[in-house]
């Protein structure tokens, strides 16, 4: 008798949990549904106005990034344009808040001229100035930027990194072996100091044609932008049906490089959680531009 109690009641509970279960359901549905636009209108809003992140896959600003790099940029140095938000939505009309970059700092941006792509490299030439290469050495305004030879930079060898070929038939070999057998690229390094006192380290490997360049006048509006790594970026100093990207238009700016949050050697694996540690360049991350 009790037994049958028992049973009975509990299907009786049963059935009313399972009724106010159907009842419920819908609601946590809509409460998660609400959750997830929240979720998304506060990513989209932060990525949109505050700060971004970008992943580094080439290594067209060495010594500064490299492959492997992930960084956030800042969204709102420059003003906000359509590039600013997410798929570069057709939102804003034109750039607002708009604020011109200072020579020297790293840059993201729509790459012409499909204005497509993110790009990244070093803001050289402001609107008005005259850029050219002479023998591998800048000059503004007819001026020459210093650039001293320091010591060379070291990168190990990894998935993400490969040693560079000698060009021109000069025979260089930059991949090297270190005492304990780690493979390494040497590359030689100069600092270059612009005329705001920004300083950064640039390669410079070989005599490439670029090292040669036309004087050019940044017309207003546009950025004169250079790669890091002088001999493998194609940059302001090719136009756009040479590859490269002629002047950079202001509104196509996205944002100002701020910090290294992250940067891997390409060598982890999934299924070795203890490669997500070795794999990691831990020196790397952190560094602010």
């Amino acid at each position: 008798m009790t037994d049958t109690t028992t049973s009975a009641d509990t299907a009786s509970g049963g059935a009313g949990a399972a009724s106010g279960g159907a009842e419920k359901k819908p609601k946590e549905e809509e409460n998660f549904f609400v959750f997830l636009v929240k979720l998304i209108l506060i990513v989209g809003v932060f990525r949109s106005f505050f700060f971004s992140p970008f992943n580094i896959p080439s290594e067209s600003m060495l010594p500064r990034l490299v492959n492997g790099d992930y960084l956030l940029a800042a969204k709102w140095p420059y003003g906000y344009s359509s590039y600013s938000l997410p798929f570069s939505a057709p939102l804003l009309p034109k750039r607002i808040f708009a604020s011109q970059p200072t020579r020297g700092e790293v840059a993201i941006f729509k790459a012409p001229p499909a204005n497509r792509d993110d790009w990244i490299k070093r803001v050289i030439g402001l609107p008005g100035d005259t850029i050219q290469m002479k023998g591998g050495q800048l000059f503004i305004n007819g001026v020459a930027v210093p650039k001293v030879r320091i010591e060379d930079f070291e990168i190990a060898v990894s998935p993400n990194t490969s040693c560079y070929q000698s060009r021109y038939g000069l025979g260089v070999n930059y991949e090297v072996a270190k005492a304990d057998g780690t493979r390494v690229c040497h590359y030689p390094q100069f600092r270059e100091t612009l005329p705001n006192g920004k300083s950064y380290n640039v390669l410079d490997l070989e005599p490439t044609p670029q090292d040669n360049t036309a004087p050019v006048l940044v017309p207003e509006g546009t950025l004169f932008m250079m790669g890091d790594d002088r001999d493998n970026s194609m940059d302001s100093r090719f136009d756009t049906a040479e590859g490269g990207i002629g002047f950079v238009p202001q509104d196509n700016l996205v944002g100002r490089a701020t910090v290294m949050m992250w940067s891997t050697d390409g060598s982890v694996s999934w299924i070795k959680p203890w490669t997500w540690f070795t794999a990691a360049r831990w020196h790397r991350i952190g560094g602010t531009f």
